[in-house]
């Protein structure tokens, strides 16, 4: 059954929506500092009482890692804590009915109480009242590649995640054969997300076997942070029903592109003008174009954890596979880390390339925005622009970018700037999840120690 985007924007909307509609269920769902979105049936009559007041969910849901492993060194909530409820507060806005499911409707929610601090929804919320308060509001698009297999959870199981079957073989990018071929599969995405109100601008075969991309039409920057999410998890969904799979892994194979979570960006003036052209600077970059980009580049390195933020991440970020390695721009060049885009005053923009489709959308673009909120803030300029081979150029140090998360979150956590736009709470919180997971890797016995180390030593 098809989907509904629901005009619903305030708590009074909603309760008259679910009164209107009487389900004994709806669904709430909250996206975790991973991005993974979790959630329940709650019976209507909680639902009602809980749009005012928000609702209870155990507080692990921020105390444990993507396969619900509990960290050990979270001070937020732990075994010292006892794990005691959180309250999310639900978001009118976001009502919709499934498109999944015989007519169920859903309502995304967020952290809040003790736990808005390290919420990552509240975490970008809190970045883009800052630009407003600096006479901005920021326009954003987002980008996915995702990879596509004729498998399913069991089979991946059986396997040992080995000889997967992709979709498609081959590289065929921009495929019309392909495209065509699968025809129900693309107009099954197409017409599912654009019923709950995501419109993708685009949608195509990528380069590599069973590679898909697709772009969100551009949207308000917290508008595009949701929608963003909701597109990598209702796609998962999307795959699974028709006995697929999709990844949004950063990279899944040693020897193939990885995947990209590119966002475009812009600011414009709350009162709605245009404010990175200006046709008499070079390639038409306005001053504050210019110092966005510069607090972009000069940050990318401390906030890397944010937008490379698992430890597969780093395996995509490296040279000649389509991913930047450092905090370089220029114009129209897909070998730099933020790519300048020329056009009119309304579509001139920057790309922020660093990002994989693995990203907390919310959190890659708060970081992406925050960065250039202190460029404009400190005077940041950014520099010479690469031309040609950003990858054989001589880098420093200070703007490559970290070849691992442990090294990121480290950074992370030492950033004076990240606790000024982020928060002390989220910086730890965050910082600290991902020395968890840099931890877990470490124990790791991988396939590449057996194969070189087992016999020979």
């Amino acid at each position: 059954m098809p989907g509904e985007k629901l005009n619903v924007s305030t708590i009074e909307e909603a309760r008259a929506l679910v009164r209107e509609r009487n389900p004994a269920h709806v669904k709430v769902g909250v996206f975790d500092v991973d991005g993974v979105l979790r959630g329940k049936y709650i019976a209507r009559d909680k639902f009602l009482s809980a749009l005012d007041d928000g609702f209870g969910f155990c507080n692990a849901l921020l105390g444990w890692d993507v396969s619900d492993t509990l960290y050990d060194n979270s001070v937020f909530t732990g075994w010292h804590s006892g794990y005691p409820d959180v309250t999310l507060r639900i978001l009118p806005k976001s009502a919709m009915v499934l498109p999944f499911e015989n007519e169920t409707l859903f309502f995304a929610s967020e952290f809040a109480g003790t736990a808005e601090a390290i919420c990552p929804r509240g975490v970008l919320r809190r970045v883009l009242a800052r630009a407003e308060s600096m006479g901005f509001s920021v326009r954003a698009a987002m980008e996915f590649e995702f990879f596509m297999f004729q498998e399913t959870p069991d089979t991946l199981k059986a396997k040992d995640f080995r000889d997967l079957q992709t979709l498609s073989p081959g590289s065929f990018s921009y495929s019309l054969l392909r495209s065509m071929v699968q025809e129900g599969l693309y107009q099954e995405i197409l017409d599912t997300f654009g019923s709950i109100g995501i419109s993708l601008e685009g949608l195509h075969a990528e380069t590599g076997p069973g590679v898909v991309e697709t772009a969100i039409a551009v949207d308000e920057a917290m508008a595009m942070a949701d929608k963003a999410s909701i597109f990598k998890a209702f796609m998962k969904v999307l795959a699974q029903k028709r006995g697929l799979m999709a990844t949004f892994m950063a990279k899944w194979n040693e020897t193939l592109s990885g995947q990209s979570g590119h966002t475009h960006m812009s600011l414009w003036s709350t009162a709605g003008l245009p404010l990175f052209h200006d046709p008499a600077a070079p390639d038409g970059m306005s001053e504050t174009m210019r110092l966005f980009l510069g607090g972009q580049l000069a940050y990318l390195r401390e906030f890397a954890a944010m937008v490379a933020p698992n430890i597969n991440s780093y395996s995509r970020l490296t040279p000649g596979y389509w991913a930047p390695t450092a905090a370089t721009w220029g114009i129209d060049n897909r070998t730099v880390g933020i790519r300048v885009i020329p056009g009119s005053p309304k579509s001139q923009r920057l790309e922020y390339r660093v990002p994989g489709s693995d990203v907390n959308p919310y959190l890659s673009m708060a970081a992406a925005i925050g960065s250039g909120l202190l460029g404009i803030e400190r005077g940041i300029d950014p520099g010479a622009r690469s031309v040609g081979n950003a990858y054989a150029q001589d880098i420093p140090e200070s703007r490559r970018l970290p070849g691992n998360l442990e090294t990121s979150a480290v950074l992370l956590q030492q950033s004076e700037a990240a606790i000024d736009l982020f928060g002390p709470a989220f910086v730890r919180h965050f910082s600290d999840s991902r020395l968890f997971e840099a931890r877990q890797y470490a124990r790791a016995v991988t396939d590449w120690e057996l194969k070189r180390y087992f016999e020979i030593l």
